[in-house]
């Protein structure tokens, strides 16, 4: 994807370089209507060349600057998916333009199914790991920088940024889980035998997003925190089929303690 006509876009209309940059994934987006919010500088996908509509209900489709809790930080509600049909070029754009614009860290949050048995729906998992099993990988193609050609993924979430969550929930007496995180293309649901084999392949977690942005916000030489709201058990755990207004209502009910510890986060943030 050509980033140069909405990375031009977005500089003109962005009033600050973001310390910054929060995706607000399924469910998640109330923090977009917060005050702070709504008084900052909203910038619709559609407003930037090459950007489509949001399709998936539970994404808003926009960018937020504004500040919060004294930083300065722009809020994406929405993102788009693999599954929609969309390149990978197109799925991780918005990480290649927050490296473009400066910005040093992101924090991605989705929400996803949980794998673990010690878990429980509402839930939030800080994510320490990923393992991508959605059969390609954002940098395929020509090598768009401006990191290595090969970028390491040892330490692909910072423990530096997850050790901050962590000690955000803690000062909040928030319980949160930790594990990692495995992505699949969707958009159906994974079955029970998929599972299984993703619990011995060692996933706390499945979802159908962050780890391509992760990859190339990575590569963009950003420093990456994620968080997962398990909005439900995965296949096969519960005896009862798994939709997507299930995640949504999961969203709504987490909300508040999302809000409380990203408000945290944000306080006391170190980078």
């Amino acid at each position: 994807m050509d980033l140069q006509a909405p990375l031009s876009v977005l500089k003109g209309k962005a009033p600050f370089t973001p310390e910054l940059a929060i995706v607000l994934g399924s469910g998640l987006g109330a923090l977009a209507e917060a005050p702070e919010a709504r008084a900052g500088t909203r910038v619709l996908f559609t407003d930037l060349p090459g950007f489509p509509p949001q399709t998936v209900a539970g994404h808003g489709g926009l960018l937020i600057f504004c500040e919060m809790e004294g930083r300065r930080v722009l809020l994406q509600a929405g993102r788009f998916h693999f599954y929609e049909g969309h390149p990978m070029g197109l799925v991780t754009a918005p990480m290649r333009l927050y490296g473009r614009l400066g910005v040093p860290a992101v924090l991605l949050t989705n929400a996803a199914g949980a794998i673990n048995r010690d878990f429980a729906v509402g839930q939030l998992m800080l994510i320490r790991d990923h393992i991508n099993l959605m059969g390609t990988n954002p940098l395929i193609g020509p090598n768009l920088g401006p990191g290595p050609r090969f970028p390491d993924m040892t330490s692909a979430y910072d423990p530096g940024l997850r050790g901050q969550l962590a000690a955000a929930a803690a000062g909040l007496r928030l319980p949160v889980q930790e594990g990692t995180y495995l992505a699949v293309t969707g958009p159906s649901y994974e079955s029970p035998a998929e599972i299984r084999a993703f619990r011995a392949l060692g996933a706390d977690a499945v979802g159908m997003s962050t780890v391509p942005e992760t990859i190339v916000a990575r590569q963009e030489g950003m420093r990456v925190a994620g968080v997962s709201c398990l909005c439900n058990m995965a296949a096969g755990i519960l005896p009862q089929a798994l939709t997507h207004q299930e995640v949504l209502e999961a969203g709504a009910a987490a909300a508040g303690s999302f809000e409380a510890l990203v408000r945290q986060f944000i306080r006391n943030l170190a980078l």
